[in-house]
């Protein structure tokens, strides 16, 4: 697989409180008005999640199939595992698509493919879509336009052939862990003043002419004066100081998100609701793009006892997310997914587990324009491929981008001359639009 290495944004911060050279900001595009979906928050359940023991459950299938597990009628007449009854409440706010389909049952593979819209190669490699629209649209409130809770997946690929200024900033730090959470980017570091560090960002300005008459390459330094830019923007808000931090959330909103599961695995805390209710904050702020990574879905064995484990607080933090996103107003123009890169094998292996299956699994879709209430699609009587509205990732990808008012046939250009499509052969899927 390509790999990046360019710089990201937790470099840059670093970068500029450490050095006094840079650039002033670069000019940004606009957000399109007419697009339904103003802001993304994508959840990636990494591992391989299993449609049949989540949204698309098999009750009449032979046990081998089927699986341990009961169903939970949804509001509009479908079942879900029995793992997932928060889901089933709020089902009348969701989309299911039953009939995804990919290419490769390869961890790396298929997450590049999911993240960017296409197969790895060696010759180029390609943006995620968290990068794609912050090219498109920039910054809003002053806020990073692609952020990563806690980090960027690192089969995900990067900026690839776009600008290293487009890239994720991550957190790096958790949310949902265990004791105190801070972002250790957003404070001044010890030793270094307010008042030194305005004095650092000034003397950056006095020298960006005298870098300009020197002709040093006008596009790096237009990235490094707009990370410069942003690192001082961010260190000096209070209002995106207060965005990375839950200590203003009501003890009610936190259950609402399932604070407080611990998991069997080491006992530690259940990561995701936490995670989720940070990305809101986040979207709320003015965040276009937030990836929040909860992983530890590859479950070769013991199956029941993993979704056991994992399940309930999974089940109650995206319900949480939905509802708190529609109590709010803001699920019309936010889109929520929640994604895997791919499914598990129809029958269950002999060590109750089940293992990578590609051509058949579930994704689900929220708000930004979405159909609420539907099962769209469907997978077959044990869940081996598609029986109705197959959709590949590429479509899938497409109709997320056509919700943000990006058209995913645009032509970016790489290395200067090379037009390529920001997904290739996409199109939108109209039956998952309100």
């Amino acid at each position: 697989m390509p790999t990046t290495t360019k710089q990201n944004r937790r470099t840059a911060l670093k970068m500029c409180l450490g050095s006094a050279f840079g650039l002033s900001l670069a000019d940004i595009l606009q957000a399109n008005p007419n697009a339904s979906a103003k802001s993304v928050i994508h959840l990636n359940l990494s591992g391989g999640f299993s449609a049949q023991e989540s949204w698309d459950p098999k009750p009449e299938a032979p046990i081998d199939y089927r699986g341990s597990f009961g169903v939970v009628k949804t509001g509009n007449g479908y079942h879900f595992s029995e793992n997932f009854p928060r889901m089933a409440q709020i089902s009348d706010k969701i989309t299911i698509v039953r009939s995804m389909n990919c290419k490769i049952p390869d961890h790396g593979q298929a997450t590049y493919h999911l993240f960017t819209g296409y197969l790895p190669t060696t010759v180029i490699d390609y943006p995620q879509m968290g990068s794609v629209i912050a090219h498109e649209y920039g910054i809003r409130n002053n806020m990073p336009p692609y952020i990563a809770i806690p980090n960027r997946n690192s089969f995900a690929g990067g900026t690839g052939y776009l600008s290293s200024k487009f890239g994720v900033f991550e957190l790096n730090a958790d949310p949902g862990g265990r004791g105190e959470f801070k972002v250790k980017d957003l404070s001044i570091p010890g030793g270094v003043s307010a008042r030194q560090f305005e004095r650092r960002t000034k003397a950056r300005a006095l020298l960006e002419s005298g870098l300009q008459d020197k002709k040093i390459d006008a596009s790096q330094l237009a990235t490094m004066g707009q990370f410069y830019e942003q690192a001082y923007t961010l260190l000096n808000s209070e209002a995106a100081q207060k965005a990375f931090t839950l200590d203003g959330e009501s003890e009610a909103t936190k259950q609402l998100y399932g604070q407080g599961y611990i998991l069997n695995y080491r006992r530690q805390p259940a990561a995701v609701g936490a995670r989720l209710l940070m990305a809101r904050r986040l979207v709320a702020a003015g965040v276009r793009f937030v990836s929040v990574d909860y992983g530890g879905w590859d479950n070769h064995k013991s199956i029941r006892e993993a979704y056991l484990d994992k399940g309930p607080a999974l089940d109650h933090a995206i319900a949480g997310l939905i509802s708190d996103l529609d109590q709010r107003g803001m699920l019309d123009e936010t889109l929520v997914m929640v994604t895997t890169e791919f499914g598990r094998t129809p029958r269950v292996n002999t060590s109750n587990g089940r293992d990578h299956w590609a051509r058949s699994y579930s994704m689900m879709l929220a708000g930004g324009g979405i159909t609420r209430g539907q099962i769209y699609g469907a997978s077959d009587a044990t869940a081996n491929e598609p029986d109705k509205n197959p959709v590949s990732l590429e479509d899938f990808l497409s109709t997320v981008y056509y919700q943000l008012g990006i058209d995913s046939n645009k032509e970016l250009l790489a290395f200067g001359t090379r037009p390529i499509e920001i997904v290739k052969g996409g199109k939108v899927v109209k039956g998952l639009l309100a």
